[in-house]
């Protein structure tokens, strides 16, 4: 006994949920990334202003690149052109000479007494021409502890999910995928 059934329909219809499934995919990641960025711009603010910069820097951006098939991808960071500084306070670092804030604002490292003027050292200078330019620390050089305001919003994961799990499934009731 033989039966034959033609089920081309319904293997046509899980293609559809299946596709309505990835385009629910981008919200839901939106809605997580959402979470992040929120917990990011909270832990900026937290550090305190000193010119705005920073806060100003951060962003959230869908990535195409990394967003392949069903998976979606956001990033969030900050401009590194807005806030070249961003990775400092991220991670810290090591102080090694006297620094001052000039009238416009910026911070450098003060200059010693006749050498104003004179070119600065390259970026490849070893360590003896610039303490030769620049104030070194009294009492040597320093470490800066890093103030992670990105990697800390990791503790927001959790919501992120939960923010995710809830738009998708938001987003599949309004396509009628499910109930």
């Amino acid at each position: 006994m033989t039966i034959e059934a033609d089920i081309s329909g319904a293997l046509a219809f899980l293609d559809e949920g299946a596709e309505l499934m990835v385009d629910a995919a981008r919200p839901a990641a939106q809605a997580g990334a959402q979470v992040l960025y929120d917990a990011v711009k909270r832990n900026v603010s937290a550090l305190g202003r000193k010119t705005g910069k920073l806060e100003g820097s951060i962003y959230q951006k869908f990535s195409d690149e990394l967003s392949r098939g069903g998976r979606r991808v956001y990033r969030i960071s900050w401009n590194a052109k807005k806030a070249p500084h961003g990775h400092l306070v991220e991670f810290g670092f090591l102080q090694s000479y006297v620094m001052y804030q000039g009238n416009d604002g910026r911070v450098r490292p003060l200059v010693r007494p006749g050498m104003e003027g004179l070119p600065r050292p390259g970026r490849w200078a070893t360590r003896a021409e610039k303490d030769a330019y620049y104030v070194p620390l009294p009492g040597g050089p320093k470490q800066r502890p890093g103030k992670a305001f990105v990697r800390s919003a990791a503790s927001q994961f959790p919501k992120a999910q939960a923010a995710m799990e809830a738009r998708y499934l938001e987003e599949l009731r309004a396509m009628g995928v499910i109930r």
